[in-house]
């Protein structure tokens, strides 16, 4: 069974979800990427497209970023902020219920990220769609999922076309206008519900926009 993401989805989805359950999404810590990826870069404005939970966005809050965050659930946002009132640096936060395949900011960002998302849209669509939200000389950061036949990603079975590589995202991207840093694929694993293990086939490139 695949899904279209749309707003109705994503309420099911987190009302269905318990505030602990594992992963980024629930109330565990961000992934391991972004520590790694945007630890040594300096905090300004960034904007976490597709928060969910809000475990990327109140680190980077936590670590001195002003921060946006934008979620089509808003479910999720409320979650989120409660969170967030708990775990540091709220001030940093923006909140923002928003479709982010037709909603756009007002302004660029230092960084973008995203981190498992998957938006009403194609997903290669979606990160060329974010990406136009780097200010020069800023940071885009995506992680995503690259699903092999039957995988369950998070609990749901994302479609074909929610499945990326690193390589398909990296040709996209114009050598004149990007500098690649990171264009890798690791699998790791996470403690799912009833204590199951869940091998998760990660897909995380980071690149500064030169111009």
């Amino acid at each position: 069974m695949t899904h279209g993401f749309d707003k109705d989805f994503w309420e099911r989805h987190w009302q269905q979800r318990g505030a602990g359950d594992p992963g980024s999404m629930g109330g565990n810590p961000p992934n391991p990427y972004l520590a790694r990826e945007a630890g040594g870069l300096t905090p300004g404005t960034a904007l976490d497209a597709g928060c969910g939970g809000g475990a990327e966005a109140i680190w980077l809050a936590s670590h001195g970023w002003h921060v946006t965050a934008a979620d089509i659930s808003s479910e999720a946002l409320a979650r989120a902020a409660e969170r967030a009132a708990t775990s540091g640096a709220p001030e940093r936060l923006r909140w923002v219920e928003a479709d982010l395949s037709v909603w756009s900011p007002d302004a660029q960002f230092d960084l973008v990220m995203t981190h498992y998302a998957h938006p009403a849209m194609s997903q290669l669509e979606f990160y060329d769609r974010i990406a136009g939200w780097v200010a020069p000389g800023g940071t885009l950061l995506i992680v995503g999922h690259l699903n092999t036949p039957g995988s369950a990603g998070h609990g749901h079975h994302p479609p074909a076309e929610a499945s990326v590589t690193s390589a398909a995202i990296t040709t996209r991207m114009d050598g004149v206008e990007w500098e690649i840093v990171t264009a890798e694929e690791h699998l790791r694993t996470l403690t799912g519900h009833g204590g199951r293990a869940v091998l998760l086939h990660d897909v995380v490139v980071r690149a500064i926009r030169r111009r």
